[in-house]
């Protein structure tokens, strides 16, 4: 057992976000001593590898922009390789308050994955118009597939045990909220559980979200169309009990 296998390793992916990247990774640190941060640098055209860097990560650079879902494939590789039991992913743009992150990896004492949900009566993050009923409808329907009551299956603020890491490493897709719905989807077909936390979002500390009706709109038709592509795609090798990790 390597030294790793008794810290968590925190997943930062980042791309341009070097006027956040920095306080992210120092509140991450100070969180807790039993913390490793490893900010994937999702080929950034700013400072912000640097930044990272400066404030005590290691880092990962990518030579060019894979999106979230190649840098966190990116990361969770590194996890694997590096011995992890236990990896969860805090965005680089502040929304995820570290603090929070012991509350969601104690999800994994009941789960395989964590989810840390935002919309769980905890805090008052609020998303409005056809963003929210896209949210709702695609909760709805991969609480059914995981067979528990999940109702923020879009949120990144998520934790992996070891099972759940050696899958994501084996199929984590990178296309349109493939992070998140289809990296969800295929691991509960690969016989993994899933659980949530409530946690309270904080705005995020540089740029502003996209909230237009035309693209929340938009959101609505391709959140039901990777849902779909999702569950029509093959059920992935079932992991065998002979590979869990005590």
């Amino acid at each position: 057992m390597t030294a790793a296998a008794d810290r968590v390793l925190v997943v930062v992916p980042a791309w341009n976000e070097a006027r956040s990247v920095g306080v992210t990774v120092r509140e991450i640190r100070a969180a807790s001593a039993g913390y490793d941060v490893v900010v994937v640098d999702d080929g950034s055209t700013d400072e912000t590898a640097d930044v990272a860097a400066h404030a005590g990560a290691t880092v990962l650079r990518l030579p060019f922009n894979l999106g979230v879902g190649g840098a966190m494939r990116t990361g969770f590789t590194y996890a694997a390789r590096q011995g992890y039991r236990r990896a969860i992913q805090v965005d680089a743009d502040g929304q995820h308050d570290p603090a929070d992150i012991a509350k969601v990896l104690a999800g994994l004492e009941h789960a395989d994955i964590s989810i840390g949900a935002r919309f769980a009566e905890v805090g008052d993050y609020e998303v409005r118009g056809p963003r929210r009923w896209a949210m709702v409808v695609l909760a709805k329907v991969v609480s059914k597939i995981a067979k528990t009551r999940l109702t923020d299956v879009t949120s990144g603020f998520r934790a992996a045990n070891r099972r759940a890491i050696d899958q994501y490493v084996s199929y984590y897709p990178a296309e349109y909220l493939g992070d998140t719905l289809d990296s969800l989807v295929a691991a509960v077909h690969s016989g993994l559980t899933v659980a949530q936390v409530p946690v309270a979002m904080r705005p995020r500390s540089h740029g502003t979200p996209s909230q237009h009706p035309i693209g929340a709109a938009v959101y609505l038709l391709r959140s039901a169309f990777a849902l779909l592509l999702a569950v029509m795609r093959n059920p992935r090798r079932r992991i065998q009990p002979e590979e869990r990790v005590a």
